[in-house]
């Protein structure tokens, strides 16, 4: 698309039309025509995303305004679709979805009826040709991610005899014959461990915990961060499922005494595996186990699906640019900070870059990038680590957690001498991770040249598409952080609602972010040792939002709920 003036935009076509049946006002659309020109992504796309109009109603506008026929997905039998027929790839890059075959013509499902170029494409590969079915844009991007997994045996409906024969290896000294005794002796167990997992996966868990008590037994995903129960077996079955994770997992099932970690590849297809993250923990009652779901596809997401505002995307961008200096990601357990990481690796990983990670454990493989798994019972520590790197000609070191003053130090010394470093430390803002490693003993001098970004963060429950409008009054606005300006420009809040599709309202997370670049002002405040206070109060003053700002423009922009970020962000 050409880049167009925002002064002299026209509307035309499905723009006009949507203004004249009232869906959305003429400013709004030349605003949303704009920016979706600049954005080089569909109209239709662009209003959907950003809540400017209604799916349904811009579908049926557009329907009357081509003639074409209209489609509710949510009523189409996903089984007519032919399977295989179109290359994911195709799909995935057209927004179009093939609904079924008649003859020799392939109907198709999209939700901008001006693409004529995934018509066009799609019968150049199939050899079919193509009629156009109108859809609404949210019901489209389900249907497609339910088309894909139908594609992968992945998420095929599995029966029980399938979840016998998922390839699962815990080791590259799995001992075969033990998982097959295993599976001889108690094929029940072996499904149900498999069901359970396979259902996580299903969900978008990020964790399963199996947890055993005095009378009960009980299984839980962490979903969009939040754990609810999945299932409760027997109490009499908890040491058979608590041994058959052990085995998957290679780990001694003789040793109930003392946690064990281990890790678990799960083959779903000839192209899909997950690799789950496992530790053991005594209890009372018995083992509680917990899996941790490590997905692959999670570290290549790219930094436009992170949440990060515009301006803080370029600053993240502008640091990964730098030769030297260091970029440190700080945050709860759990916030995203891996993810922030490995996108950051993904973009620099390039064949003139030589990149060393030191991790504990490293969770996701990287192609072309060296992990090391820190080893504290051997002396490979992270500072260790760190030390064998700058003895192998790096440009880029990633260092999993900074924990103590020696590893501090020689990621200090990285940064100053020409290489960028990566790393996280556990703290609440940007200002308290530079405060945090005064305390740990670097000296203020270092902090101030070395450092270039900081990045603290959260990862809030995004609102789900059945969301509905909440009426706030001004005064509570205004108590909750919103400026005079802000609640003058007129937005609209939503609250969940809850649907077959979501999970109490909520689908999916967005991460929340403040992003500081260490000015002038801010280093020579670092070499006076200003408190967390005052270098927070400058950042502000430079224009960089806090968590708290950065989670109020999230609840504008309709992506999450004001109580979701008060749980994530209320001071």
């Amino acid at each position: 698309m050409a880049t167009t003036s925002k002064t002299n935009i026209v509307l035309t076509g499905l723009a006009r039309r949507f203004v004249e049946d009232g869906l959305i006002e003429e400013q709004a659309a030349k605003d949303a025509f704009f920016q979706a020109n600049n954005n080089k992504i569909p109209l239709i796309t662009y209003l959907v995303q950003n809540n400017l109009a209604a799916s349904r109603g811009l579908a049926y506008s557009a329907a009357m305004e081509f003639g074409i026929p209209v489609l509710d997905l949510s009523a189409f039998l996903s089984d007519t679709a032919p399977e295989k027929l179109v290359d994911e790839k195709l799909v995935r890059k057209h927004n179009a979805l093939p609904l079924f075959k008649r003859g020799n013509r392939l109907f198709i499902a999209l939700s901008d009826p001006t693409n004529i170029q995934a018509l066009d494409e799609i019968k150049f590969h199939t050899g079919l040709s193509t009629d156009a079915i109108l859809v609404e844009e949210g019901k489209l991007k389900e249907a497609i991610d339910r088309y894909v997994d139908a594609n992968d045996m992945t998420m095929q409906g599995l029966e029980d005899s399938d979840l016998e024969d998922i390839d699962v290896s815990g080791g590259e000294e799995e001992d075969r014959g033990a998982v097959n005794v295993a599976e001889t002796e108690d094929a029940p167990i072996v499904k149900y461990v498999n069901k359970v997992l396979l259902d996580a996966i299903r969900g978008g868990a990020s964790d399963i915990h199996f947890e055993p008590y005095e009378k009960t037994y009980r299984v839980r995903y962490r979903t969009d961060g939040i754990l609810h129960e999945v299932s409760k077996p027997s109490i009499k079955l908890a040491p058979k499922i608590s041994a058959r994770v052990k085995i998957m997992a290679q780990l001694d099932i003789s040793e109930r005494r003392m946690p064990q970690d281990g890790r678990i590849k799960m083959k779903l297809s000839k192209t899909k595996a997950i690799d789950f993250r496992v530790n053991t923990l005594p209890t009372l009652w018995g083992e509680k186990i917990v899996l941790r779901i490590l997905d692959p596809s999670s570290a290549k997401l790219g930094i436009d699906a992170l949440g990060y505002e515009d301006d803080q995307k370029q600053l993240y961008m502008e640091a990964l640019a730098q030769p030297q200096g260091m970029i440190l990601v700080t945050g709860p357990t759990g916030s995203g900070k891996t993810v922030s990481l490995y996108t950051g690796l993904n973009i620099l990983n390039t064949p003139e870059r030589n990149i060393s990670t030191a991790e504990d454990p490293a969770e996701i493989n990287l192609e072309g990038i060296n992990q090391v798994n820190v080893n504290t019972k051997v002396g490979l520590t992270f500072a260790e680590a760190l030390r064998s790197f700058l003895r192998q000609d790096p440009d880029v070191i990633m260092v999993g957690e900074i924990r103590d003053l020696d590893t501090a130090s020689i990621a200090i010394k990285a940064a100053q001498t020409g290489h960028l470093v990566l790393s996280t430390l556990h703290t609440n803002s940007a200002a308290e991770t530079l405060t945090r490693m005064m305390n740990m003993g670097v000296p203020a001098f270092n902090i101030a040249t070395s450092v270039s970004l900081i990045i603290a963060q959260r990862l809030a429950r995004r609102l789900c598409s059945c969301k509905e409008p909440l009426d706030v009054p001004k005064d509570v606005l205004l108590k909750e952080g919103f400026t005079e300006e802000q609640i003058e420009t007129g937005f609209t809040l939503y609250h969940p609602k809850g649907c077959d599709k979501c999970n109490g309202g909520y689908k999916g997370r967005v991460g929340i972010y403040e992003v500081v670049r260490i000015t002038k002002a801010m280093s020579s405040m670092i070499m006076e040792e200003a408190s967390s206070i005052e270098l927070s109060e400058q950042a502000q003053k430079e224009g960089f939002r806090t968590l708290r700002q950065s989670a109020l423009l999230k609840v504008m922009q309709g992506m999450t709920s004001l109580e979701e970020a008060n749980r994530t962000t209320k001071d």
